[in-house]
């Protein structure tokens, strides 16, 4: 199996069970202080990651340029925002609902890749996008719409809003991300990307640290004081972020996070045993389907 999906594999359940964690902590912590745990504490997991993986497989530090921290910044100012976007949508419609609408996130990246990166792509993997976006909508909407009306009433409803917005916001974060990776120096594609993650999460603590010390001052206490629940959403976020990164080193974006959509089955699963929320048979339909347009973009890759 390619090394890209292995990752993305894991990086969809390091990610739902780090959202998760996360959501649990939005009684605790204001939106931008849950927010900036990940990455304030993944800084020293992903470090560790760095040196392990030096020791253990070898090669040295690449040389970054002005054009990298470039993409490093605006990778990270993305994903900050679509975090905050999406952990605001779980107060509309639920925790599995919002995710499900972040994921529209797959098909906006192929748009982008197509339009200004020249990314092209099969028909077959266009379709697995396709179906798998699908699923994903189906999931938010089974139940809730019977009629095309209220499908376009219900895609401008707060959590459909909040959630397609934190999903653009996670393309245009993978898309600088992947030309982060792409603008280093080193041969090991692998350890670019952990370096680069150690580089973004380092400026996301800058950023949204100097928020919270502009904004929220005194939500700067909870952060350590929440420390230990905290430090393991920081180390599963840091988890996700080196499979996710790992995944962009070696294959196109849309095409990463089409595969990635499998995410959404993890989501089910802790919606249902860890948030107990119920599931319904329509989720179990949804779920295959996004299964089925990730078969297909494998196929069509």
């Amino acid at each position: 199996m390619p090394t890209w999906v292995v990752a993305t594999l894991f990086a969809g359940l390091f990610q739902t069970w780090r959202t998760a964690l996360q959501q649990k902590l939005r009684g605790q912590l204001s939106v931008n202080a849950a927010a900036v745990v990940r990455y304030l504490y993944g800084v020293p997991v992903g470090a560790l990651f760095v040196v392990l993986y030096l020791s253990l497989i070898g090669g040295s530090l690449s040389s970054p340029s002005w054009l990298y921290l470039f993409y490093c910044v605006l990778g990270g100012l993305g994903q900050i925002i679509g975090t905050n976007l999406l952990i605001m949508s779980f107060g509309h419609r639920g925790f599995a609902v919002g995710t499900a609408y972040s994921k529209t996130e797959a098909v906006q990246a192929a748009f982008i890749a197509l339009i200004f990166l020249g990314e092209s792509f099969s028909p077959l993997a266009w379709l697995g996008i396709a179906v798998s976006v699908t699923g994903t909508l189906y999931l938010s909407l089974a139940g809730r719409v019977a009629s095309l009306r209220e499908v376009a009433a219900a895609t401008v409803q707060p959590a459909a809003i909040l959630g397609l917005s934190a999903g653009l916001a996670f393309a245009l974060c993978a898309l600088a991300i992947r030309e982060a990776t792409q603008t280093l120096d080193g041969p090991d594609p692998t350890l670019r990307a952990l370096e680069t993650l150690v580089v973004i999460n380092m400026l996301q603590t800058v950023m949204q640290g100097g928020w919270l010390v502009a904004r929220e001052r005194s939500s700067i206490p909870a952060l350590f004081r929440t420390w230990r629940s905290s430090a393991q959403v920081g180390a599963l976020s840091a988890c996700g972020s080196a499979c996710w990164f790992t995944g962009f080193a070696y294959a196109p974006v849309a095409l990463v996070r089409a595969v990635g959509q499998v995410e959404i089955l993890f989501t089910l699963l802790f919606s249902r045993f860890f948030l107990h929320e119920r599931m319904r048979r329509s989720d179990i339909i949804g779920a295959l389907t996004v299964v089925a347009g990730v078969v297909l973009v494998l196929l069509g890759r």
